[in-house]
């Protein structure tokens, strides 16, 4: 086991920091799933390797998994590797009430979509400060653009309203947050960082990353 060990420690390292580094992001957000986390990296570290571009700084996480009036949208720091925003996010009005359970890739749906997007270029529009969201998973999300779906801030993702119709508002399909963190969000992810949606009953592609059939 020693031998082992240390043999890890002299030709592991790459292993050793993803392990190290979902460990420390867990910590920071004991309020998100574990496992949502490392499946987030791993997705990130495939999509960086195959893309050939710089590793992300900030990685983003939605759990769909986790009814709208939680808190079930994280953002960060891979670097300093702590939490820099925990808040809530809506989900497509197509995917569900209170839950989301259905997810599509296809424009008129209404639905969100899951895997991991690239945040691209940020522009003013109907919402005011919005996002661009590029999605990296071929059949999954990569029709984002040509649906419009971009992150943005809007009125209805308002916990309160959990209390009167038992659910926030719901989006056509974009995740949506709370106007008070929607330029912080913006300006945080902007040109290049990651988000990652998660569901649980769904693997990504990008979790196969060495082999021949992932994006």
């Amino acid at each position: 086991m020693k031998t082992f060990k240390l043999a890890c420690l002299l030709l592991c390292p790459a292993f050793l920091h993803a392990s190290t580094l979902s460990e420390a992001l867990a910590k920071s957000a004991p309020d998100a799933n574990p496992k949502a986390i490392e499946q987030a990296l791993q997705a990130s570290e495939c999509a960086t390797k195959k893309l050939g571009s710089k590793p992300a700084e900030r990685l983003a996480l939605i759990d769909y998994s986790r009814p709208s009036v939680e808190r079930r949208f994280w953002i960060f720091d891979l670097v300093a590797r702590k939490l820099l925003l925990s808040d809530y996010v809506a989900h497509g009005r197509g995917s569900g009430d209170n839950f989301a359970h259905a997810f599509s890739n296809v424009e008129g749906s209404l639905q969100s979509s899951l895997g991991l997007f690239k945040a691209s270029e940020r522009y003013v529009g109907a919402h005011g400060l919005s996002l661009r969201l590029d999605g990296l998973e071929p059949g999954v999300n990569d029709q984002a653009r040509a649906r419009a779906i971009v992150l943005h801030g809007a009125q209805y993702v308002d916990p309160k309203l959990g209390v009167t119709q038992g659910r926030i508002g719901r989006s056509h399909g974009c995740p949506a947050v709370r106007p008070a963190v929607a330029d912080q969000v913006v300006n945080v992810l902007q040109g290049g960082q990651m988000l990652y949606v998660y569901y649980p009953d769904r693997q990504s592609a990008l979790l196969r990353c060495d082999t021949p059939d992932s994006p």
